[in-house]
């Protein structure tokens, strides 16, 4: 497996095949992609996990974490999030990160020692928590 920066067009083809396959490509491009790093694991060189990175006030945000969905339960989601928390997290001096988590993948962010906030919020027919784990004051 490998992780690296991926190009935002191949972020946004896996995010609207995998997250909003409803709607259109210019629906998943985010405003502030290019203010972020994207960064995707590979196996066989294979595109198998995307995730976009933000930092802003000492705190790393990441948006629009996905697993192809014939991929997903194999371990590539974890590895992506373990890199982010290992090695982006260490690299940079943050005081927290967080995401705005669909409340069907609590438990993924609770492996890694999220918690929910009380901020919640629905928004294309999912609900969302904002989950965070805080690393210093």
């Amino acid at each position: 497996m490998l992780i690296k920066e991926v190009p935002l067009e191949d972020v946004w083809q896996m995010r609207y095949t995998i997250m909003y396959p409803e709607t259109s490509l210019a629906y998943v491009k985010l405003p502030k992609d290019d203010a972020g790093k994207h960064y995707g694991l590979y196996d066989r060189r294979e595109l198998m996990s995307v995730v976009s990175v933000f930092w802003e006030e000492g705190k790393l945000q990441f948006r629009k974490f996905c697993t192809r969905v014939d991929q997903q339960g194999k371990g590539y989601g974890s590895a992506l999030l373990k890199y982010l928390f290992e090695e982006l997290i260490l690299k940079h001096s943050v005081s927290a990160v967080w995401c705005n988590a669909r409340t069907t993948a609590i438990s993924i962010y609770e492996r890694f020692g999220m918690t929910k906030t009380d901020q919640t919020y629905q928004k294309d027919g999912w609900d969302f928590v904002i989950m965070e784990k805080r690393l210093a004051d």
